[in-house]
C-alpha cells in the first residue's frame, strides 16, 4: 500500500510537468506548531519546529496550477516538560491550487512524509526510537496563500496525518501539523498572479 501511494505521487508529479503551461521554481521556510494525536492514549501537547525547502508552481490553468514540493520539516510533540517527541521528515507534497483576485491562492493536496530521525526525551535523556515508528506518513494538507508583486509570498497550511505511524498495535499515532512561512517564486510574473 505504501509503495502504491510512493508510484501514484510520482505519476501525479510527472503528468503534472507535462501538462504545464510554465514552470516557476521557489523557496520557502517557516513555523510548525505540530503534535500528534493518539488513539486509546492521551494526545501531546504541542511542539514548535520548522521547515524549509523548495518548490515548483506548475501553471496548468489561468486559475489553476499544480505545486510540487520538497522540504525538511521537524515535527513531533511534548508532555509536560519532562518529556518531549522528535520525529524528522523529508515531506512531498502535491498541492492542487486555485488562484483568485490578483495574488490569493487557496490549496490542498496530499502529501507524503519520509522519516529521517525519530527521538524521545526523557528528563534530558535522550532515546533513538525510530524503529518503532513507521518511515513513511501519508497526509492530506489544506492551506492559503497570497503572492505579492515582488514575487515574495505567505501561506499557512494545515497537514492532517491519515495513516498510524506507530507500529505498536495496542495505539494509534497519527500527526497533525499546523504550518506558517514565507516563500519567494523565482521569474514571478505579474500575469500569472490572476
Amino acid at each position: 500500500m505504501k509503495n502504491f501511494f510512493v508510484f501514484a505521487f510520482l505519476c501525479i508529479s510527472t503528468a503534472s510537468i507535462s501538462y504545464a503551461q510554465e514552470t516557476h521554481f521557489g523557496l520557502k521556510a517557516g513555523i510548525n506548531s505540530s503534535t500528534l494525536k493518539i488513539v486509546n492514549a492521551g494526545d501531546y501537547e504541542s511542539k514548535v519546529g520548522f521547515h524549509a525547502g523548495g518548490l515548483a508552481h506548475i501553471h496548468v490553468k489561468k486559475h489553476f496550477a499544480i505545486q510540487p514540493e520538497l522540504s525538511f520539516s521537524t515535527q513531533g510533540g511534548k508532555k509536560g516538560d519532562n518529556y518531549t517527541f522528535r520525529i524528522n521528515y523529508l515531506n512531498v507534497p502535491v498541492l492542487f491550487q486555485y488562484m483568485f483576485d490578483k495574488g490569493f491562492r487557496l490549496e490542498t493536496g496530499p502529501q507524503v512524509g519520509f522519516m529521517l530521525s525519530a527521538e524521545q526525551e526523557i528528563s534530558n535523556v535522550t532515546f533513538d526510537v525510530k524503529s518503532t515508528y513507521s518511515t513513511v506518513d501519508f497526509s492530506w494538507a489544506v492551506g492559503a496563500g497570497y503572492l505579492f508583486d515582488s514575487g515574495l509570498g505567505i501561506d499557512v497550511r494545515y497537514n492532517l496525518g491519515i495513516n498510524d505511524i506507530s507500529e505498536d498495535n495496542s495505539f494509534e499515532t497519527r500527526n497533525r501539523v499546523l504550518q506558517a512561512g514565507l516563500f519567494y517564486q523565482f521569474m514571478h510574473k505579474k500575469a500569472h498572479k490572476h
